[in-house]
């Protein structure tokens, strides 16, 4: 069913074999309620609790894809939610750090994880407007929620020739990327619109 699963996002466009890998290396059954299992290799989103989702696996190729992730990669993810961005992530042998600011999931993945042996380098609760600047420069930063606006600690954040990803916008979303060229300088580009659950500023 994961290979199945690789060969839809192939024919919508997903190219990186190393992501379409980690597709079909990731159990996405495991990330989902077991009233979902059943459902879990389509290409949609479901609901996970606190009234998020786990993304559609075409968004979280997209996302990865943008990326692009090299082993090693130091990666910051704003919004853990059920944790199968980060496991691609993972597939992908970046150094993932994560933040999630709703408790009752950041309790429920982080245990999942230690159970699954998935080992991002943190899981952090809190809040990603602020992303991890301790930990900072980052090669890439992906945004797993709608942000009305683009934070600007997470532009800080990155390296001179980093990327960030996040889908921009209220009700609907732009996907965007930002590659930073200079200490002041950033290349946007705009990439299709998605829907996500909204990016939610100091509301731990």
């Amino acid at each position: 069913m994961r290979n199945k699963l690789a060969d839809i996002l192939t024919e919508k466009g997903i190219l990186d074999s190393s992501v379409l890998d980690a597709i079909r290396a990731v159990p996405r059954h495991l990330f989902l309620d077991s009233s979902f299992e059943d459902h879990a290799y389509q290409d949609k989103a479901f609901p996970i609790g606190a009234d998020q989702t786990i993304s559609q696996p075409y968004t979280v190729a997209f996302q990865s894809e943008l990326l692009q992730v090299q082993p090693n990669h130091k990666i910051l993810e704003i919004g853990t939610g059920s944790g199968y961005q980060t496991a691609v992530l993972l597939k992908l042998k970046a150094k993932v750090y994560t933040i999630e600011r709703q408790l009752e999931l950041f309790k429920k993945t982080n245990l999942f994880f230690k159970k699954m042996g998935y080992r991002p380098k943190k899981v952090i609760f809190g809040d990603g407007y602020k992303g991890l600047p301790e930990e900072a420069p980052f090669d890439s930063i992906i945004v797993t929620a709608g942000a009305p606006f683009v934070p600007n600690p997470l532009l800080a954040q990155l390296k001179v020739g980093g990327r960030l990803v996040i889908p921009v916008g209220t009700d609907e979303q732009v996907m965007t990327l930002f590659v930073r060229k200079s200490a002041k300088e950033f290349e946007k580009k705009e990439l299709g619109s998605f829907r996500f659950v909204p990016l939610l500023e100091d509301k731990n």
